[in-house]
């Protein structure tokens, strides 16, 4: 989604009413309930929230950081609200996770899609509950601290464990993509 991000994909920037920003925080917790918790860390009230649009109908929210620079903290595309990847670093425990082996890392980093045999294989790790279609999983690799992606599961577990074949996580965000290299001003 964000491997040939660049400035030019973006619209406009405007701030949103502290209204919609608690409703923006609402969502994003009813959506994540751990970080219930952290949710007035990563979007203080008394914060200004920018809201950037940018190309292919996904949109940033950006907040001040308190140091006069603004940090992307989660983007939305259509009805998925996902955090960015260094809200994930911050508070790895809030988020669905799922494990891919070693050999699937450079392809990660490259942007590719997660095959199944990727999470399936000897190094990879999936949870014993079953998740829907759909489902925001951060994805870390074999041997690895920190989550090098962020996905969507075009499959439930169940079906990945017994399908074996085909794509089982879709690329949202990666390291080193656009949106990771993104600064606002």
């Amino acid at each position: 989604m964000f491997k040939k991000f660049t400035r030019k994909d973006i619209h406009s920037r405007s701030n949103i009413k502290s209204s919609a920003q608690r409703g923006l925080k609402s969502n994003f917790t009813a959506a994540y309930p751990k970080l219930e918790a952290a949710i007035d860390n990563l979007i203080p009230k008394k914060s200004q929230v920018i809201l950037i649009k940018c190309e292919d109908k996904i949109q940033l929210y950006s907040v001040n950081n308190g140091d006069g620079s603004n940090d992307v903290v989660l983007f939305q595309h259509f009805d998925d609200i996902v955090p960015t990847l260094k809200v994930v670093h911050q508070y790895p425990e809030c988020f669905p996770r799922v494990q891919v082996d070693r050999g699937a890392i450079k392809f990660v980093l490259g942007g590719a899609n997660i095959m199944c045999p990727g999470l399936t294989s000897k190094g990879a790790a999936l949870p014993d509950e079953n998740w829907d279609v759909g489902t925001i999983v951060a994805v870390y690799a074999e041997d690895k601290e920190n989550a090098l992606a962020l996905g969507k599961l075009t499959m439930s577990i169940d079906d990945i464990k017994s399908k074996n074949k085909g794509v089982g996580v879709e690329l949202l965000h990666y390291l080193g993509d656009g949106l990771w290299h993104h600064k606002e001003d």
